[in-house]
């Protein structure tokens, strides 16, 4: 039901197995029959999580019992007893743009030295950052995406659905360099083995080049990379609609996440500019 009416994605069915085969095995293996009783246990189970995964394995469970109801599997569902967490969404992680600049250097240093791995991971951290592509978008990337001189691509993302990408002339430069050395029948941009790169293996490039740039390796991801760009972009002056499309959000509420960083550039503005803020009164 979830591949085939939600649409959902391969890497959303597997989140939903874990947290459904992890609930299962607290219950004893009869998630299936369990009443409202049993699901309200589950609250001491989960009592040291964190907010959002709480809200997301209640999420989860929720779905599933009522797929068994309109399935006609059993005549009840319980799950008003999951517990529901308050939402409390924390802000996003970013980067400074000086610490993008930081890490921009080091690649410019390991362009510079010559190293034969630096082209792939010079295109990889401008597309991260200069695209806002997410992780897994970036590493099944096909190589027939990338035309010459075409700054756009046009993805499948979330659930299948395609979305055109901007992406920024430092990052199609970048990306047409590295094309040079991918094979045109090469199925993937960025190749590894059998397959393409993984995001666990994108996820350590990341790291390796925060530790050579002086940054805390903990505050750099991939998915930060992401937030940066769309950061950065609204502190430049884009506006909430066209991150959202940018970003590939299909609820702008999602998107609105980023409403501190305008908060925050409006409350300097007032600081800076409003006539009262020297303290003397101005003619008032």
């Amino acid at each position: 039901m979830m591949a085939v009416e939600a649409g959902a994605s391969a890497n959303t069915i597997a989140a939903y197995q874990t947290d459904l085969r992890a609930a299962s095995e607290l219950l004893g293996g009869k998630l299936g029959a369990a009443d409202a009783e049993s699901l309200e246990t589950f609250g001491a189970h989960w009592r040291d999580l964190a907010t959002s995964t709480v809200a997301r394995k209640a999420s989860v469970l929720r779905r599933f019992f009522g797929f068994l109801a309109e399935e006609g599997l059993r005549r009840d569902d319980p799950s008003s007893a999951l517990p529901r967490p308050a939402p409390r969404r924390p802000l996003p992680k970013t980067l400074s743009r000086s610490d993008v600049d930081r890490l921009f250097a080091e690649i410019d240093r390991r362009l510079t030295a010559g190293k034969p791995s630096a082209l792939r991971l010079s295109a990889l951290i401008e597309l991260l950052y200069g695209s806002g592509m997410r992780a897994s978008e970036l590493v099944a990337l096909p190589r027939a995406a990338i035309r010459k001189n075409t700054p756009f691509l046009v993805l499948a993302g979330k659930g299948g659905k395609e979305r055109l990408v901007p992406i920024s002339d430092r990052a199609l430069a970048a990306v047409e360099a590295w094309c040079e050395q991918v094979p045109e029948d090469s199925r993937w941009l960025f190749a590894s083995r059998k397959s393409h790169l993984t995001r666990i293996r994108l996820y350590q490039l990341v790291k390796e080049l925060a530790v050579a740039a002086g940054i805390p390796p903990e505050r750099v991801s991939p998915h930060v990379l992401r937030h940066a760009f769309a950061t950065h972009l609204l502190e430049g002056g884009a506006d909430l609609r066209t991150l959202q499309t940018l970003l590939g959000h299909a609820d702008i509420t999602t998107t609105q996440i980023y409403t501190h960083v305008e908060s925050a550039r409006l409350v300097a503005l007032v600081n800076e500019r409003h006539p009262l803020v020297d303290g003397d009164g101005g003619d008032a």
